[in-house]
């Protein structure tokens, strides 16, 4: 089996588009390879799918601890052939920014994955030896295998290859010149999402026949082939039969495929829908998972689908259980504010107006404590958690301390309830499944009491498609 981690000093060395034009080619190649993602990014292994046609994965271990990474790096490799680690910001880089917590190397020691180094050598040259020699020594072992250059020419490629073997004693595997292809639009939450970017799998498989020709293959295979395969004991899934409404589309594609699985595990009926276009909430629904996305750019189609908001408001008033995260959280309050700046209404559940700030808002990692018992959380519960978000509520509840690991800066935030978790953080279900059986569970009991029911009064077009 072929594992791989590629990583880099900093971000913007080409991580995204090395690691898709490696999925690109070993997939060519047959070997049936899977993704991953280290961090708490929604965004890079939106690339990956688009490869693939696949699920990618995260592994995050501030939202799960080592063991439960392990499982789940496992669980996913599982019959593969090829398993690529997209890395996260610069190789050591973890919690705070001042520790190797959660950084792209903790998840390679944990996982014992060889890393490729991606190196993109703009205005330097016997320094990147420098910067490479740094970061094998700082910790120990690093992991680090290979080095690969990135937007780097065939003529600067062959000169600085002997050079950085010579110094740094790594082997220089390929190197990918500059392609228009490559590169790749951002907006203020990084890339844009898959879906934006239009001919994306063409323009990554241009890369990748690219990369065909320019990577030492031979030398890839001895670094990162040959591994043994990874292999994890067969999950008893539980009949499917607490079905739970997800949103999914445009505005809400921020969700983990592990937290989908986390759902499913406990039992539960995925039956995804659009806020934007369905009239309203699957027929048989007894949850509500409202995940995180971009609604602020879509607020004006959310806000014209008066059908779909009456929907939600109306689930809600009889007792659906809802869970729902940032963007989640600010489609049930009253207006948001959109990308033209206009103000729009929501679902009105909620309390607050959301707008736009300039800048990040609670920005990282954050452990969540609950002051009561709620749908999700007993009072008390400390839970992993992580914030993203330039937008803000002028109500954004006070039913949780929110505090930041390293500096202990703490604030109040989210709405809970016996059928409600609410908030701007994000939660991770598969490193807390117990957290997914409770909203299953509360699901299910709601079902039994006949509440969904009143779900069903809204007319007009449904999404039945279930997972």
């Amino acid at each position: 089996m072929v594992e791989i981690m590629v990583a880099a000093p900093a971000s913007g060395s080409g991580k995204t588009v090395l690691a898709c034009a490696l999925l690109a080619a070993l997939e060519k190649q047959g070997r049936s390879p899977c993704a991953f993602k280290c961090g708490p990014d929604y965004i890079d292994p939106m690339f990956h799918r688009s490869v693939l046609d696949v699920e990618s994965h995260n592994l995050d271990l501030f939202l799960a601890d080592e063991a439960m990474v392990r499982k789940l790096y496992a669980r996913y490799c599982t019959g593969r052939g090829a398993a690529v680690i997209e890395a996260a910001m610069g190789f050591y880089d973890g919690l705070g920014g001042s520790t190797d917590r959660a950084s792209a190397w903790h998840i390679a020691e944990t996982l014992e994955v060889p890393v490729l180094l991606a190196l993109r050598p703009k205005g330097c040259s016997l320094t990147l030896a420098a910067q490479v020699n740094g970061l094998t020594a700082f910790r120990q072992p690093s992991r680090i295998a290979g080095l690969f250059l990135c937007d780097c020419s065939s003529m600067l490629a062959k000169s600085l290859t002997p050079m950085l073997e010579r110094e740094t004693g790594l082997p220089v595997l390929g190197y990918l010149p500059h392609m228009e292809e490559a590169v790749l639009e951002s907006r203020h939450l990084g890339l844009c999402t898959a879906g934006e970017i239009a001919g994306l799998a063409g323009r990554l498989k241009a890369v990748a026949r690219t990369l065909e020709q320019t990577m030492d293959w031979e030398k890839f295979f001895f670094l990162y082939g040959g591994r043994a395969s990874r292999q994890s004991a067969e999950i008893q899934m539980p009949p499917f039969s607490v079905p739970i409404a997800v949103a999914r589309d445009e505005a809400f594609c921020f969700i983990y495929a592990e937290t989908l699985d986390a759902l499913r595990a406990a039992g539960a009926k995925l039956l995804f829908f659009s806020p934007m276009r369905d009239a309203g909430l699957p027929e048989e629904a007894c949850g509500l998972y409202l995940p995180g996305g971009y609604p602020e750019l879509y607020a004006p189609q959310l806000a014209k689908n008066l059908d779909m908001r009456n929907a939600v408001k109306h689930a809600a008033a009889n007792g659906i259980p809802i869970t729902a995260e940032c963007g989640g959280f600010l489609y049930l309050g009253q207006t948001l504010q959109g990308g033209d700046g206009k103000m729009y209404p929501m679902s009105g559940i909620l309390p607050g107006d959301s707008v736009r700030k300039d800048r990040l808002v609670r920005f990282g990692y954050a452990e969540l404590t609950a002051k009561n018992d709620s749908l999700l959380f007993r009072r008390g519960e400390a839970i992993p958690v992580h914030e993203f978000h330039y937008w803000d509520s002028s109500e954004n509840g006070g039913d949780f301390t929110a505090r930041k690991p390293l500096t202990g800066r703490s604030w109040q935030c989210g709405f809970a309830s016996e059928r409600l978790y609410a908030g701007f953080p994000h939660i991770y279900f598969a490193g807390r499944p117990e957290l997914a059986e409770r909203f299953v569970q509360a699901a299910k009991r709601y079902g039994e009491e006949d509440q969904h029911d009143a779900v069903s009064y809204s007319q007009g077009r449904r999404c039945s498609h279930t997972s």
